[in-house]
This record gives structure tokens, C-alpha cells and sequence, in this order.
């Protein structure tokens, strides 16, 4: 594992962030100030891994903090969202994006709490990181070069890389901020490293401290998002939860929750599709995730985890529906005979159910949800309701017969413009022939005598 020339790490960038970062150090080197890339994008190169993404720390001159580079060093039309309580700045947009970091030092109100950030030096900047292996530096501005001639790690990080080992800074680490926890269970198997036995001791302790119930919902949600979507590196999302069950995290979080051994393929299944997508859909991996993991518990538990992981509104109940939903989808996938009336089941089904439903199926409905998800559910049929309209047609009978045309049209029955209107036609003359006959001018009441009564003078 050899220490990377400058050379070396800049061409590791991604592509599309070079030109960002090239103009930073443009304005850095005018400025004389000093930058440096920090954190995981120097981990990962010495890993011999892709870089993601760009940190870059400011030790800054005066008045020339992270924000005031990133303005000056953005081109035009390139957004800058400034973070001011956390002394944080984004550049720009997409795989194009770079975060700047201005120095600080940190402190913790209470275990679990927001940290309330002051300014620091690099020494305290990087040991309030999370884990050794992510306090490196590598000095990119001449600035940054004349103080440091190569790698900084002050806290051993590179040892601990060779060592494969997630280690905390201190025995408070997991007090201070409880969601060091469920970042371990990330990286440790996507690294394929472990959590060092102090470290292992520093999370016991925070969880007979109680740590974890003072952490937000919000907080929680943002790094399970975070554990799904890292299933786009190939990583089983299940892995992460296991090590989080196994640490006694699952329960911290909510009192029962765990990880089913039912959920364990499904979760694999959808850990394979979000990294090679089988069909064109924009789900949040979070809620299709937290469907399959939490679907196998019983639906009070399913629905004090949904809202505890700060999940709210209507996604609460499909979630807490998600088991029933996904059992009658596949019965009625089951019974379902064409393109069409599978396309009949499958068009109500909301896009994170949709992606759950792929990963839970059976390996021959899988593949009628992904063929309608890649190729039918995008199909449009040659006519609209304006042209049932026009044929006569209103009402709750408009959408019968947009369903009827679209069912006709995915089977093959329907091929043409032309053989879409002459189905409409059919269909507005039946739904005509059944209008109730008082519509029709029909049955009207007699005014004739009934018989054995009179006729009224």
C-alpha cells in the first residue's frame, strides 16, 4: 500500500469532478491557501478502490474559509449550497459534485445530540472523525504541501488499513454519536473489515448508556438510505443489518425489531437489482428495503419502526401493508393470462413496491414484473380519452374502456390507430345498449286503470 503522489491521486478523481477541483486549487494557490483531500476518498485509493466521492478541508487564511473558495472558485452556472452550521460547502451537481469542509473541532451537548461545530485545526478536524481509516489527508495546494510533504495520520489509520480494522478515535466515540454504528455496519463488508475489540467495548457501552434513543428519526432514516443504496457497490444490504443485529443495535433502536431470516433473500435480491436495475423505475431504495426487512414482522412492530426511522404519512401504511399487498399481487400474477391482464395488476402498484415485489417473487413471477416493468408498463396505447369522449363515451365508462383498449393493445389484438378507434366504437355502441331505459326514454308509468278499480272523473 504505497503513499500516492499528488499526480496520482488527482487523476483517481472522477472524471467529472476534476475540472471543479482543478479550479479550487487555481483559486487556493492565489490565495496561498491550503487544501487537502481527506476521509474516504484517500481510504479508498490506498485500497486500490474507485473514488465516489471529493472531500476536500480548507485550513483557511483569514477570512478565506471553504464557502468563500467554493464562490469564487465555481464557474458560472454551477450551484454552491453552503451548510453554515456545519461549516460545509457543495459544488455543484450529480457525479459532478465536490464537497469542501472549512477546519473545525466539535462537542457533544448530550450522547446522540447534533454536534455544535467551532473552528478548529486540521489535528481537530480529523480526529473528530469517525473511524481511523478515514482520518487520512493528502495535501493537494501548495499551501497544504509546504506544511505537510505527504500523507498525514495522526491517529493510525493507515496501519488500520492494513490491519482491515474499523477503530473509533476514543471510548466516548458511539456516546457522541450513535450513527457511527450503523456507518460500521456498512463499511465493514463493504471493505471487508471488522470493528476492533475497543471499538466493539466503546459500542456496548453507549448501548447500556442508552445512546441510541436520543438519536432523531431523520438521523436514522438518512443512514438506512444510505445502507440500501450501497447495494449499488455490490454490497448485500442484509450484511449491514446483520452486523447491526449482532452488535444488539436493532433492538437499541426499536425495542423488538431484528432482522427475520426470511428477509434475508429478498433483501439480496433487491441489493442485485438496485445495482444492475432490471427495468427503468425511480424508487427510494429506503422504503422498498424497509418493506422486505421489515415485512416478516408483526404489523405493530412494522409500523413503530416505519415512524421511527422518521418515515411519515401514507408511506407509513403501505408499509405497514406491504406483506397482504404483496401476497394478493402475486395470486392475482398467478391467475393472470396475457400482457394485458398482468399489466392490469402490476399498473396500480407504486414504484418501491413494484422494485419489493421483484425481489420477493418467485423466480418465474420475477420475471413477469420485470418484463412489464422494462417494456409494457411505459407502452402507450394509439387513442386517448379525448377519442372515447368523442365516440360517446363519458363518465366512469371512459376509463372501462381505456383499460379495455389498453388490455387489447398489449395482447396484440389491437395493433393500429385504426383498429384502437373501431374497438372504441364497439365498446361506446355496447355502453349505449345498456343505459338503464328511464335514460333511454323507456318504461313509463300506465295511465291506464288497473283492473277491477275504476277510472277516477
Amino acid at each position: 500500500m504505497n503513499e500516492p503522489t499528488l499526480a496520482e491521486a488527482l487523476s483517481a478523481l472522477p472524471p467529472p469532478t476534476r475540472p471543479l477541483v482543478d479550479a479550487v486549487l487555481k483559486v487556493a494557490r492565489a490565495e496561498k491557501i491550503a487544501v487537502f483531500l481527506v476521509g474516504g476518498p484517500v481510504r479508498d485509493h490506498l485500497l486500490g478502490l474507485p473514488i465516489r466521492d471529493v472531500d476536500l478541508l480548507i485550513v483557511p487564511t483569514e477570512d478565506r474559509s471553504a464557502a468563500w473558495l467554493a464562490e469564487r472558485a465555481a464557474p458560472d452556472g454551477v450551484p454552491v449550497v453552503s451548510h453554515g452550521r456545519f461549516g460545509t460547502v457543495a459544488v455543484g451537481k450529480g457525479e459532478g459534485k465536490i464537497d469542501l469542509a472549512t477546519v473545525r473541532s466539535e462537542t457533544y451537548a448530550h450522547p446522540g445530540a447534533l454536534p455544535v461545530v467551532a473552528p478548529g485545526s486540521l489535528e481537530t478536524d480529523l480526529a473528530r472523525r469517525d473511524f481511523t481509516v478515514n482520518s487520512l489527508a493528502l495535501p493537494l495546494s501548495p499551501a497544504a504541501r509546504r506544511r505537510h510533504s505527504g500523507l498525514i495520520d495522526p491517529q493510525g489509520g493507515l496501519a488500520d488499513l492494513h490491519e482491515k480494522v474499523l477503530r473509533v478515535h476514543h471510548a466516548r466515540s458511539f456516546c457522541d454519536d450513535p450513527t457511527r454504528a450503523l456507518r460500521a455496519a456498512r463499511l465493514a463488508p463493504r471493505l471487508g473489515f471488522s470493528l476492533t475489540r475497543g471499538s466493539r467495548t466503546a459500542l456496548r457501552d453507549s448501548l447500556r448508556e442508552g445512546a441510541f434513543g436520543r438519536v432523531s428519526g431523520d438521523r436514522l432514516r438518512h443512514e438506512l438510505e444510505k445502507t440500501f443504496l450501497d447495494a449499488r457497490l455490490h454490497v448485500n444490504p442484509a450484511d449491514a443489518l446483520r452486523r447491526l443485529s449482532s452488535w444488539h443495535v436493532l433492538a437499541a433502536l426499536e425495542p423488538g425489531l431484528e432482522l427475520r431470516a426470511e428477509a434475508v433473500t429478498p433483501l439480496r435480491r433487491l441489493g442485485r437489482a438496485l445495482a444492475e436495475p432490471p427495468f427503468p423505475i425511480r424508487a427510494r431504495a429506503v422504503l422498498a428495503g424497509l418493506a422486505l426487512w421489515l415485512g416478516p414482522l408483526p404489523a405493530g412492530l412494522r409500523r413503530r419502526a416505519a415512524s421511527r426511522f422518521g418515515i411519515r404519512g401514507d408511506a407509513i401504511t403501505r408499509l405497514g401493508e406491504f406483506p397482504a399487498a404483496r401476497d394478493r399481487w402475486l395470486r392475482q400474477l398467478g391467475k393472470a393470462r396475457g400482457r394485458g391482464a398482468i399489466d392490469a395488476v402490476l399498473g396500480p402498484v407504486p414504484d418501491e413496491e413494484l422494485l419489493a415485489l421483484h425481489a420477493s417473487a418467485p423466480p418465474a413471477m420475477a420475471r413477469r414484473v420485470a418484463r412489464w416493468a422494462a417494456e409494457d408498463r411505459r407502452r402507450r396505447v394509439p387513442v386517448d380519452g379525448r377519442d372515447l369522449v368523442a365516440a360517446g363515451l363519458s363518465g366512469p365508462a371512459v376509463g372501462r374502456a381505456l383499460s379495455r383498449v389498453r388490455t387489447a393493445f398489449l395482447d396484440g389484438e389491437v395493433e393500429s390507430r385504426e383498429a384502437a378507434l373501431a374497438l372504441v366504437g364497439e365498446l361506446a355502441r355496447r355502453a349505449r345498449g345498456r343505459k338503464p331505459q328511464a335514460a333511454r326514454g323507456g318504461k313509463r308509468r300506465s295511465s291506464r286503470p288497473r283492473p277491477g278499480k275504476p277510472k277516477k272523473s
